[in-house]
């Protein structure tokens, strides 16, 4: 038997769920979430994931497809192979962490909308590469999002020099500012009210959203 050539990813999971955070948040899509090291996980190639992302298309009423996990980026090869055979008949929507901006040249013609996620848990390099990452994906002529995720220790001047870096770069982004996880509710409503007016001085289009509970979107 023929071994397989070409790029192969280890995927752990391919399932639909619904989207617990971002621009599509609870919309029922189609999950391929790439491995963390050491998960359990299959190895793909592009046939292997376009046959099975073919099936699950036709078994269920789906929004679109999520392509995010573990640095989905560093798979970029089998990404653009994957939807290069198999067409889509659905949005697909790549949810990354902006680290690898170089790849998007290879996966951008391949995906209807770039996200990138920053949780504020990097260097000031690292959010240099986001913003990147996003400049690549709107020079490609794709729908690309910001995802802010702040961190219970994330400062509101934080989020705001954020948005002013994205806005100078790449003006066009659509940006989704989520509450830190320890935000009570009477908080929310005064703290996050004067931050985003603050934020559409900056920014127009951002918007405040509450995740959704993450097993509903089997991540």
């Amino acid at each position: 038997m023929a071994r397989a050539t070409g790029p192969t990813a280890a995927i752990a999971g391919l399932a639909p769920g619904i989207q617990c955070q971002g621009i599509w948040t609870g919309r029922r899509q189609l999950f391929v979430r790439f491995a963390a090291e050491a998960e359990t996980a299959v190895l793909y190639t592009p046939e292997m994931l376009g046959r099975q992302l073919a099936r699950a298309a036709q078994q269920s009423v789906l929004h679109s497809i999520s392509v995010a996990g573990r640095d989905p980026l560093a798979s970029a090869e089998l990404i653009a192979d994957t939807f290069t055979h198999w067409e889509s008949p659905l949005p697909v929507m790549l949810d990354c962490d902006g680290q690898r901006p170089d790849a998007m040249a290879r996966v951008a013609q391949r995906v209807t909308l770039v996200q990138v996620t920053h949780d504020f848990a990097g260097t000031p390099a690292d959010a240099e590469r986001a913003v990147a990452t996003l400049a690549a994906a709107a020079g490609a002529g794709r729908e690309h999002a910001l995802v802010l995720a702040p961190r219970d220790t994330t400062t509101d001047g934080q989020l705001l020099r954020f948005i002013e870096q994205a806005h100078a770069v790449v003006p066009g982004t659509k940006i989704v500012v989520h509450p830190a996880p320890g935000v009570e509710r009477h908080t929310l409503d005064r703290r996050y009210a004067t931050l985003l007016e603050q934020a559409m001085i900056i920014h127009r289009d951002v918007v405040l959203l509450l995740r959704l509970p993450a097993p509903a979107a089997t991540r």
